[in-house]
């Protein structure tokens, strides 16, 4: 019964992927702030990471990234490293963090967002050669920053009903022993 629980919500965690497809090329390119969407893929991502585990984190940004790539990358690769490291920390970040908390949440996603624009960013720059104004990168950055923050926020009763029981099907109902 628990392996079909864990299928339901692998099941589950692709199906929201999906949305979010759609939600990022139809619904977001038309609520933007001058071009800027917020990127969902970073959220769900450090969401797995976050309450599933370190190594399906890794595993679904990974899968996602080489999606991405080969929806809308130059070179395949540089979204799956990024949202890769992004649920690679995730799984840092519960490891050192409470998730109990949604002022910590949202500095993760602050941070998250940060990490993973700036190593796109990096990573096209070396593979692609792509060239980006510091100043107007430093506006996109925050603009997607607080567009996340903003959408961490009105998920976040969301995300952590959610993740929880998937922490625990997961993990096991080890809250407290975790941090002992």
């Amino acid at each position: 019964m628990n392996e079909l629980k864990k299928l339901i919500i692998n099941i589950a965690l692709i199906i929201t992927a999906l949305i979010i497809y759609y939600l990022q090329s139809n619904f977001f390119s038309w609520f933007n702030i001058s071009g800027v969407m917020p990127n969902l893929y970073i959220i769900l991502v450090l969401f797995v990471g976050l309450f599933a585990s370190q190594t399906m984190g890794t595993a679904y940004g990974i899968g996602i990234g080489i999606t991405l790539d080969l929806l809308l990358g130059k070179q395949v690769g540089i979204y799956a490293v990024s949202l890769g490291l992004i649920g690679f920390l995730a799984g840092v970040f519960d490891k050192n963090f409470s998730k109990d908390s949604r002022m910590t949440i949202m500095v993760m996603s602050l941070g998250a967002t940060a990490i993973y624009e700036i190593l796109n960013w990096i990573l096209k720059y070396i593979f692609v050669g792509s060239q980006v104004e510091i100043v107007n990168f430093a506006i996109i950055l925050a603009t997607e920053m607080v567009f996340n923050v903003i959408l961490t926020i009105i998920l976040y009763p969301l995300i952590q009903k959610a993740g929880y029981y998937i922490e625990n099907e997961y993990k096991g109902n080890k809250i407290l022993t975790r941090y002992f």
